[in-house]
Order: structure tokens, then sequence, then C-alpha cells
């Protein structure tokens, strides 16, 4: 009996193709899997900025906020996060704030925890997303301002009103968020039915601002604040103002601002009545460049104010030791110097009325600073200090140390004409020739009798002489 051999076809052509792209589909899948889990692995985790907003908003915070939205916007930082806590503060310190925040390219969350009240609402309101904690106020933000001599609030022009009431309805606006609320924050006339009645702010808690759409939720901790807004687990990077920023707010500061224009202008007042250029006007300048510089990097203080403080000072340079007497440039030259000054002490929206109060802060500086340079002019030098720092040894013109030209000591006991005002250096006319003198430390007025007193060297001290054809007393 023959065998039967049995013989299995062999796979044709297309059989062995179709195994072949199978073979091939699932190797293509495989590789991008592990491709997708490679990238996955190498992407970096999303970076969240913390700002701190707490205390008094000055105008030193603008510069922090600032940086911090720069280097988040540079590093492609997931969000912002503005962590609020504050009564307020300086309007337009607020208002730099916000057009920063209206104008970054990086999301914004405002958390207010645990109030955003005044300034601190406008700034929670320029934030794309508004997160309150639990017992959270936001709202009560009239403008007011300081009375004079440090007194109480006292109530702004309307005008002053107006302009805070339409930033507030503008930043609304853009984040749309209900603009008649953000306005009732501001101006008492605004009425709101079961909200608020007229004579009253808008302040919201923390339920009411969600009701009426003002804030978008509720949370106790930042974590919880980026897991509502899908950024859980994100790398948190805290932020704080750099020493810089530190030292801006400090030379913004109302009491400090005011002690540099005090010192600026006491040092100038010295220098100007002294002769020569000492320590007096170098302080004087220091304090001046150090109060614009600070108002500067804050945005107050621009071109205009700086070409003002100039201007002030050349014309009072020019009034003293070019024009003879006091006169119109003396008094331009002070009207530009308390302007430019008074005009870098104040942010926009600012009325006549509050630049007023400015300029009277700033002539009182003034007014100091002459009283101030009175009392060392004429009592420090009899103090124990002042004659610790004055040389009282006299070396007399005969003992051989006399400064050339030696002839200079004939005039000793002339009488002459002051040509020019002595404060106290000077130029006198005395037998029809000018000669450089110095008076015994009072101001002497272009014209007056003078009469030399002592020769040291070439140094011609002159006081005032009675007039001509007056009898002494």
């Amino acid at each position: 009996m023959r065998g039967i051999i049995e013989r299995r076809p062999r796979p044709g052509p297309t059989l062995r193709r179709m195994s072949l792209l199978r073979r091939s589909r699932l190797l293509l899948s495989l590789l991008l899997l592990a491709l997708l889990a490679a990238l996955q692995a190498q992407e970096p985790r999303r970076v969240v900025y913390v700002a701190q907003i707490e205390g008094v908003i000055d105008l030193g915070l603008a510069p922090y906020v600032q940086r911090v939205l720069r280097e988040a916007a540079a590093a492609r930082a997931a969000a912002v996060v503005l962590e609020i806590n504050t009564f307020g503060g300086r309007v337009d310190a607020a208002v730099q704030i916000r057009d920063a925040l209206l104008t970054t390219s990086v999301p914004t969350i405002a958390f207010v925890n645990k109030r955003a009240i005044s300034a601190g609402a406008l700034i929670a309101l320029a934030a794309e997303r508004i997160v309150m904690s639990g017992g959270g106020t936001i709202g009560a933000a009239t403008p007011v301002q300081i009375g004079q001599g440090g007194g109480g609030m006292l109530p702004v022009e309307e005008k002053t009103v107006s302009y805070v009431r339409k930033e507030f309805r503008a930043t609304a606006e853009s984040r749309r968020r209900p603009p008649l609320l953000a306005e009732a924050m501001v101006d008492a006339d605004v009425v709101i039915p079961g909200l608020v009645d007229k004579g009253k702010l808008l302040t919201l808690t923390t339920d009411e601002a969600i009701a009426h759409k003002l804030a978008d939720g509720r949370a106790e901790t930042l974590e919880e604040v980026l897991r509502q807004a899908g950024l859980a687990g994100a790398q948190v990077r805290r932020t704080a103002p750099n020493w810089a920023e530190g030292v801006v707010r400090l030379l913004t500061h109302p009491l400090v601002s005011s002690l540099l224009v005090t010192v600026a202008m006491l040092g100038i007042v010295l220098e100007l009545r002294t002769p020569g250029f000492g320590a007096a006007g170098v302080l004087g300048l220091a304090s001046l460049a150090l109060f614009l510089w600070g108002h500067w990097i804050v945005q107050l203080a621009g071109w205009e104010e700086m070409l003002l403080v100039v201007a002030g000072l050349v014309l009072l340079v020019l009034e003293l030791f070019v024009i003879p007497g006091f006169g119109i440039a003396g008094a331009l030259g002070i009207a530009a110097l308390v302007t430019g000054i008074a005009l870098s002490m104040l942010g926009s929206g600012n009325s006549a009325q509050m630049l007023m109060v400015v300029a009277g802060r700033v002539v009182f500086s003034l007014l100091v600073a002459l009283l101030a340079s009175l009392f060392l002019l004429r009592f420090m030098a009899k103090s124990p200090l002042g004659r610790k720092l004055v040389l009282e040894t006299e070396l007399a013109a005969g003992q051989g140390y006399a400064s050339p030209p030696q002839d200079d000591a004939h005039w000793l006991g002339k009488s002459g004409t002051a040509w020019s005002m002595l404060h106290p250096a000077g130029i006198a006319e005395i037998e029809g020739r000018r000669v450089d003198v110095v008076s015994d430390g009072e101001l002497i007025e272009a014209g007056t009798p003078v009469l030399v007193t002592r020769v040291d060297g070439n140094r011609i001290v002159v006081k005032r002489a009675q007039a001509p054809g007056r009898s002494g007393t």
C-alpha cells in the first residue's frame, strides 16, 4: 500500500505582503508610543510665579510687579499669581500695576487672601481670574488725600473721583466683569438696587463677589488656587523685591522724600551763601539726585520735571553770581525748582488742588532749609562743635606767611562800595579799583558801602560800613 504524502500549499505573494504589513504597523505603533513616552519624560514642569502684594501699596511696588511679569514671560510661565492682602495705598502706583497686568502675555490670577481694598481692588480687577479666600472682602476704593501737616483724610475733587471711577470701569470691562460694580466701589453716588444704596461705597464679601460674577471662585490655599486653574503639580516660584526695588520704595516713601527735599534745599542754600564748592553742595546735589532718581524709576519724574529742576538751579546761580540784586531770574528759579519737585511727587489723575498741596509742602521744606541755614551760619560757628571744625588760628601778613601779592595789606582800613553781592565772596570797588573781597559772614547787597577790616595775605575781609553823611550811633 502506497503511502500518501499530503503537502500544504505555500502562502502566495498576497498573504506574505499582508503579514509584513501587519508587522510593520505593529512596529510603528510601538515606536510612536516609545517616542511619546520619551517626550513626556523630557517635558519640563510648568512654572507658576507668585508675587506678594501686602501692606501699603506704594510707588516702589510697581517696579517689583513689572519685573515679575517680565521674568514670567521670558520663562514662558503657565501663570502669575498675585497674592493680595492690602487695605490699599497710592492709586497711581496701582494704575501702573494695572497697566502691566492688562498688557502681559502671561495668564494672571489674583488670589485675594484676605482683602483687596481701595487700590488693591483695582489690581485684583486687572487679573484674568479672581479667587477669594473665605471671609475675604474687595472694594471701598474712593480716593482721598492727606491733609496739611499730616492731618486726617480729606475728600478730593470730583475730577479725581471721576478719573478713578473710569479706571475701575475700564479695567472691569477689559476682563468682562460687571462694570457697574467696579464703579460703585469708587463713587458713592452709584446705586445698585439690593446691593448698595446712594451715599455708600460698595464692598463685597467672598460669597457676594462670586454670586455677582466679580470673582471666579473660592480657595483657602495657593495649592487649591492652582488646582482650580488646572495647574496642579506646577513648580511654584515665590518672588520678593530685590535690594534695588527696596531702595526705590524707601526713596519714594513720603517721609523720606520730604526729608531728601529739605536736605537738598539746605545744602544748596548753604553752598550758595559760602565761597567755593564744598561738602554742603555735594550733600545737597546728592540728596536732590537721589530724590529725582527714585521718582524717575517709578515713572513720576520725567524729562519735563528734570529740566524744570535744572533750569531752576541755573537761574538761581545766575541771580546770585552774575546778576546783581535779586529779581526776576531768582523768582523764576525758585518757581521752576518748586514746580519741578512738586510734579515729581504726583502721579496720574491728580488735580490742580493736589498740585497746590504738594507745592505747599515743597515750599515748607524750602523755608525749613532757609531757617536751618541761618542757624548754621550764625550760631554753629560759635558752638564747641563749630570751633572744632573752623580753623581760628591766624597768621598775620607781617609774619612772613602771606600769600602773594603782599601789597594787599595797604587796603586795610580803606572804604569802598560792594560792586557785586557779597555772599560772602564778591567784588568791591575801592579807590577806583575792583578788588576781590569776602565779607565777615553776612550777605551784603551790591552798592552797599564797605570797610576793609582785615587782610590775611590775599584775603581781604570787609564789613558793612556806615554811609557817608550819616552820623554814628
